[in-house]
């Protein structure tokens, strides 16, 4: 069965507007487990602006699903990581001026600290994923560097203008995912994914997960965070 992966971050980030401890991320992971998540992602950044390593500790401790680790490809994320023990990271490139996660991590370039980084949270017992484009060239470098994962970043498709260029990405996306697949490696998919762009991308095959995080939260904001993870499983499930 196809699964769905909950973000939390944006819960965090009401959260730190106010600097208070409401609404709390890990409330929600638990509400989003309830409602039929199959596991919960947070991006631990460095500037921590959202979610904190409060947050990680806690949820460690008490989802019961699997927790999805997003962090930069550093030292200090690594070593965090190895502390916590998540059941998978995802590498992500990481600025700390913008808004979201811009585009994926650019594996090719930076193929000999991914390499390392790689083999340091694997010795730890920890499954890998690198957020990539749909490029090639960024797959074959992660099955190269000993990723376990990819997660293609849909951010292109999802932001796609018209019917046409969103066709041309969604190939990008088929393309990427047979690649992957071919050479071994476990497919997720992530990043500007919603209620009303999903069915395409799911009819595609070959994705075993998908992480949604904005679009459930800003859903659960009108309806609870139970029905709005409900119905985008639904989605994913029935599509």
């Amino acid at each position: 069965m196809v699964k769905l992966g909950v973000n939390v971050d944006h819960v965090a980030t009401i959260r730190q507007a106010r600097g208070g401890r409401e609404p709390d991320p890990v409330e929600a992971a638990f509400l989003a487990e309830l409602a039929g998540a199959d596991s919960i992602t947070v991006h631990l950044r460095e500037d921590r602006r959202h979610i904190q390593p409060r947050d990680v500790d806690l949820l460690r401790r008490t989802i019961k699903t699997h927790l999805n680790l997003e962090m930069a490809p550093t030292d200090e994320m690594v070593s965090v990581a190895l502390k916590v023990l998540p059941d998978c990271v995802t590498l992500v490139p990481e600025k700390r001026e913008e808004l979201t996660t811009e585009g994926g991590l650019d594996v090719s370039l930076h193929r000999h600290l991914v390499k390392k980084q790689v083999d340091l949270l694997r010795q730890g017992g920890i499954v890998v994923s690198l957020f990539v484009d749909p490029d090639l060239d960024q797959i074959k470098m992660s099955h190269r560097v000993g990723a376990d994962y990819v997660e293609i970043h849909t951010g292109t498709y999802c932001d796609a203008k018209n019917d046409e260029l969103q066709k041309v990405e969604l190939a990008k996306i088929e393309t990427a995912v047979k690649a992957a697949r071919k050479l071994g490696l476990g497919v997720n998919a992530g990043h500007g994914l919603n209620y009303r762009n999903i069915r395409p991308v799911v009819a595609l095959g070959g994705i075993e997960e998908y992480n949604i995080g904005h679009s459930i939260v800003a859903r659960a904001v009108h309806v609870g965070m139970e029905r709005a993870v409900r119905e985008m499983a639904e989605l994913i499930r029935g599509g």
